[in-house]
């Protein structure tokens, strides 16, 4: 039996390294989506370490980003996720949160009402972004994609 050595490095820090390769070699992150033949969002949250990539995916990201053998066998391994993996204190991502403290509820009444009692999953979830041209400034547009969950009586 052969036995395959660990990756001497973790998932974020083989993110760190590809995104330092992103913007090194100036790839956009539509070529990487490209390249591994799935969406704009779910191939940068895959490169930030949030999504898993395959074998054959790590390899094809590390031809495009000329990485190294650690990092492309770091990337493989589990995703992680969390509220840990996230800065807070980044604009974007405050100005999220704010729009979730401020419709947040209004987002589960209507869920609610229109579903029943239940969530939106996160998991069965797709997101979608685009700029959009408005004469008064560009717009940024998320679709939030989930599929329904209904809480269960037991």
């Amino acid at each position: 039996m052969t036995i395959v050595p660990l990756p001497t490095l973790g998932r974020r820090e083989a993110a760190a390294a590809a995104l330092a390769a992103k913007h090194r070699h100036q790839v956009s992150w539509a070529t990487i989506a490209k390249t591994l033949g799935r969406s704009l969002v779910w191939s940068t949250s895959a490169v930030l370490g949030q999504q898993p990539l395959d074998a054959e995916q790590a390899r094809t990201l590390g031809q495009l980003l000329q990485l190294d053998d650690d990092v492309v066998d770091a990337l493989q391994l589990p995703a992680v996720r969390g509220a840990d993996m996230v800065d807070t204190t980044e604009p974007v991502v405050y100005r999220l949160q704010e729009i979730v403290q401020v419709y947040g509820s209004t987002l589960a009444e209507l869920i609610r009402e229109e579903f029943g009692d239940g969530i939106m999953s996160a998991i069965d979830f797709e997101l979608s972004f685009e700029r959009r041209e408005d004469p008064h400034g560009d717009q940024v547009r998320l679709v939030l994609d989930g599929k329904f969950l209904p809480y269960r009586m037991f």
